[in-house]
């Protein structure tokens, strides 16, 4: 019985988004563990950057790929570029997503008292932003696993996607993104499902409150740094009080990669601090 992440060790995994807040901590953490890493990113000089940072920190060198999530031939460019520096792809984290200002109202309710401004609540919403904020969740999800997962077929791998809190129940202000990462759940299990059979397990992570460039607008008085009122009832509905670290979803990640798991698929893991379990009573 395997009782370690042992396994994890050669493995090559890529990591879209990889120089964000996660896919940046993603990364060093399977650099430490003995796997072979590719990081993407849609900026040359951006992720070359980001590489170098990362290969600093975890001692080991990382790959730099440029490609677009949205752009299905970009992808398959940066595989091939995959094969020739690593080989064969056996884990795809997708990690790139995010919110935008464009694609959140102002208001956390329509009521009687806010309607002569219409401009701060759904009505309001930017269609472009909401429809930039879906597809780079969504769609920068399906695309990515189209081209890599296709590596996996011959012989499994594991595909793991970020999801988020408000894909259990929407979080105010914030309706396409909620929208995406409820449909990431979705998808997990259509695809753990669909590629069953070959030994492909695909599961997620949903990350509790982490504060990142993304979300600090929202979380974080700008003039004051104090927490905002949304941060503040984040951290009273969070039963551990507090925001997460970044390096407290590694375990989760090395558990889902590793064979340790490979019982496990169509799964959406929550990674805290409680607050999904939490009622607020």
């Amino acid at each position: 019985m395997q009782v370690s992440f042992d396994d994890v060790k050669g493995k090559v995994c890529v990591i879209t988004g990889g120089c964000g807040v996660f896919g940046n901590v993603f990364a060093q953490g399977l650099l430490k563990a003995g796997a072979k890493v590719a990081i993407m990113d849609y900026k040359q000089g951006r992720c070359e950057d980001c590489a170098q940072g990362i290969a600093k920190k975890a001692g080991a060198p990382v790959l730099c790929v440029v490609a677009n999530v949205l752009d299905k031939e970009s992808l398959i460019n940066a595989r091939e570029q995959i094969h020739k520096e690593l080989g064969s792809i056996d884990v795809l984290i997708n990690g790139a997503g995010g919110n935008a200002p464009n694609a959140t109202t102002a208001n956390e309710f329509l009521t009687p008292d806010n309607l002569s401004d219409l401009t701060k609540s759904f009505f309001g919403l930017d269609l472009e932003g909401f429809r930039s904020v879906f597809d780079l969740n969504f769609l920068g999800t399906v695309l990515p696993t189209m081209v890599f997962a296709e590596d996996m077929i011959s012989k499994g791998g594991s595909v793991i996607n970020i999801s988020s809190m408000n894909s259990f129940r929407p979080l105010t202000k914030i309706p396409a993104y909620s929208a995406a990462k409820a449909s990431i759940n979705n998808l997990t299990q259509w695809l753990a499902v669909h590629f069953a059979k070959t030994s492909i397990r695909v599961n997620a992570i949903a990350p509790g409150f982490f504060l990142t460039k993304q979300n600090e607008f929202l979380l974080v008085d700008e003039k004051t740094k104090e927490l905002t009122k949304r941060g503040l009832q984040i951290i009273n509905n969070t039963p551990m009080n507090r925001f997460g670290e970044p390096e407290e979803l590694i375990g989760t990640l090395l558990y889902l990669i590793s064979d340790i798991s490979k019982f496990v698929t169509g799964i959406v893991i929550p990674v805290d601090g409680g607050f999904n379990a939490y009622s607020g009573v």
